[in-house]
């Protein structure tokens, strides 16, 4: 199982997976506002996404799980 991380303290702005989607190295899964900016946080390896963790308005702390995939 790889475990998506946020990269840094925020709030979820938009939620881009659902279970069961497949996604590529560099798609993005997540967003992320932190410092008034929008982030997108990216999978690092392709795969299925078993479970998201997060919801939009979720705080979301710097290297959280947001996304599982297999």
């Amino acid at each position: 199982m790889f475990k998506v991380e946020t990269p840094v303290v925020g709030r979820v702005v938009a939620v881009g997976v659902r279970a069961g989607q497949r996604v590529e190295a560099g798609d993005p899964v997540v967003k992320v506002e932190s410092m008034k900016m929008e982030i997108p946080v990216e999978s690092e390896r392709g795969g299925i996404v078993v479970r998201v963790l997060v919801a939009e308005g979720d705080e979301v702390d710097e290297g959280q799980i947001v996304v599982e995939l297999e």
